[in-house]
């Protein structure tokens, strides 16, 4: 309590920073209640024992895939691009996002809660018939949502730590003016990663959709209010047609498309594929009662997602105009550019003047970052337990009591390496880290839709699919962010995402593959193909 105490009159008023505190506790209090609901199981620790219902599902799904990436994150490339950002994402996003769903979702949802399945990799394995295939997929699947949880962890970094600038000056020093006083990546990245595994730890994938639903409506309505008070301000002119006017005047080239080839734009529409192979998408489809409870989800998740989109985008677009201007004052990298991730915190922070309505907008955008971080950590403790310890043990090897705890130790151990890799990574982009955690599960699209659609797909199509695709993404990473071969240029083959060879080649190998070996079993093709369907 002396660290807070320590403003005083004259310095940087804390009055955001403890309404940040009153959101977090009241996260921990929540995490309590829905504690107390848990019924023991670890089927309900995993799946809420297929309890959630449409508006519950709807704010899960939709605050799972909200992430850090979408406010942090396009709210910076937004300042880097230009406008642009907008239809490379959030277009593409709105529509194939619910057609996965739709397609995939709801049909994954029908064979998990009829063969009792929890994680995704249970349904793979049943349906190639190889418990090898789930032992490859596994540390692929980590591999991927490791970067999705930096995004989240590195997201929170970001926000705090401008935003509470000037708080602790003493304590928090920083060569950087604008940073300087504001609590530390460290201290903001342990606190977020604690509190959510606080409420995870206590009642599970039940916690977690309680969490998302407040969580999601906590950020849906601050960022609204984030957008009009700073659309408002004097600095821009006091109107959205003005704040544009004044990027015109300063920053024109950011209300273009901002040099985005066709292809480019284009070949962006790979990404969002993702979502079908997202393993804590997957494990929130189960969630829910019976198939009439997608229907909200498909429906209103474009809607959302404009919501949320816009206003981040063009917050970092005029952001880029008041940079330009010498009127925002942003930290700088090292190399002496402008830090990117930090423009929307830096935004709140000098276009906002009421400290009560900082602290909501720094609640607001960290809620969207937790609402993906919860459901990833569950994710994978959930896929370690079932997919890993139960497949090796034997399914009688352990009573839910104690898989539910081995799943807790698990995730205790995975917010450890992530809280470790943030700090290490903090100056990352956030949006193009994301970019390649998506790359690779879109790229693993093929795999799911034909385990769905194909009856003809073989075991050894889908080990080929698997090691195509992690073998092409690695060699573009490699490029990428070890070579660094395009600068801070997008990475770009042939002017195109990286997404669409990898894509290309992981469709390619599965089919030749299948068609080249046996077919499968009758019994196993029965199984999920009834001959009723």
């Amino acid at each position: 309590m002396a660290i807070l105490s320590q403003a005083a009159p004259g310095e940087t008023s804390l009055v955001s920073l403890w309404v940040l505190i009153v959101y977090l506790g009241f996260l921990l209090g929540l995490g309590v209640i829905s504690g107390r609901l848990f019924r023991g199981t670890s089927k309900d620790y995993f799946v809420a024992s297929h309890s959630i219902g449409p508006f519950m599902l709807f704010m899960s799904i939709f605050g799972t895939t909200m992430t850090g990436f979408a406010l942090v994150g396009s709210s910076g490339k937004a300042f880097g691009l230009g406008i642009g950002v907008y239809g490379l994402m959030a277009s593409w996003s709105g529509l194939i996002h619910s057609a996965v769903f739709f397609i995939i979702g709801i049909r994954l949802w029908a064979f998990g809660k009829r063969l009792g399945f929890v994680t995704q990799i249970q349904f793979f394995r049943e349906r190639f018939d190889s418990k090898e295939l789930g032992y490859l997929l596994f540390p692929i699947l980590v591999m991927l949502v490791i970067p999705y949880l930096l995004v989240g962890v590195i997201s929170a970094m970001k926000v705090v730590q401008p935003i509470t600038a000037g708080m602790f000056p003493e304590t928090f020093p920083h060569a950087s003016k604008a940073l300087s006083g504001g609590i530390p990546p460290w201290l903001s990245g342990l606190v977020i990663c604690g509190v959510v595994l606080f409420y995870v730890f206590k009642g599970g994938i039940r916690s977690a959709a309680f969490a998302h639903t407040f969580q999601t409506m906590v950020f849906m309505v601050t960022g609204l209010i984030a957008f009009l008070m700073i659309s408002n301000s004097d600095k821009l002119g006091g109107s959205v047609a003005s704040a544009t006017e004044f990027v015109s005047q300063h920053a024109g080239e950011k209300l273009t498309r901002g040099g985005l080839g066709q292809l480019h734009f284009l070949t962006y529409l790979f990404i969002p594929l993702s979502v079908a192979m997202f393993p804590h998408l997957f494990q929130h489809w189960l969630t829910a009662k019976s198939a009439k409870t997608f229907k909200l989800t498909v429906i209103a998740h474009p809607i959302c997602i404009a919501i949320v989109w816009v206003p981040c985008v063009l917050i970092g677009v005029w952001a880029s105009g008041l940079h330009e201007a010498g009127v925002l004052k942003m930290p700088l990298l090292p190399d002496g550019s402008p830090a990117e991730n930090t423009a929307l915190a830096m935004m709140v922070k000098q276009l906002v003047s009421s400290e009560l309505l900082s602290g909501l907008l720094m609640a607001g955008i960290l809620a969207a970052i937790m609402s993906s971080l919860d459901s990833q950590f569950m994710c994978l403790g959930t896929m370690f337990t079932n997919d890993i310890v139960v497949s090796i043990a034997g399914p009688n090897r352990f009573s839910d009591r104690q898989l539910v705890s081995i799943s807790r130790w698990f995730i205790v151990g995975i917010v450890v390496v992530s809280y470790g890799l943030a700090l290490a990574l903090q100056k990352s982009s956030v949006f193009d880290l994301g970019i390649w955690c998506f790359t690779g599960f879109a790229s693993l699209f093929p795999l799911v839709f034909a385990a769905l659609y194909w009856k003809r797909v073989t075991k050894a199509g889908a080990f080929a699919s698997i090691l195509t695709t992690l073998g092409v993404w690695l060699y573009f990473f490699y490029q990428d962010i070890i070579l660094e071969v395009s600068g801070k240029a997008e990475y770009l083959v042939a002017e195109m995402m990286p997404v669409t060879f990898i894509f290309l080649a992981s469709t390619v190998s599965l089919v030749a593959v299948s068609l080249a070996t046996r077919p499968p079993a009758a019994s196993t093709v029965d199984r999920f193909f009834p001959t009723a369907e």
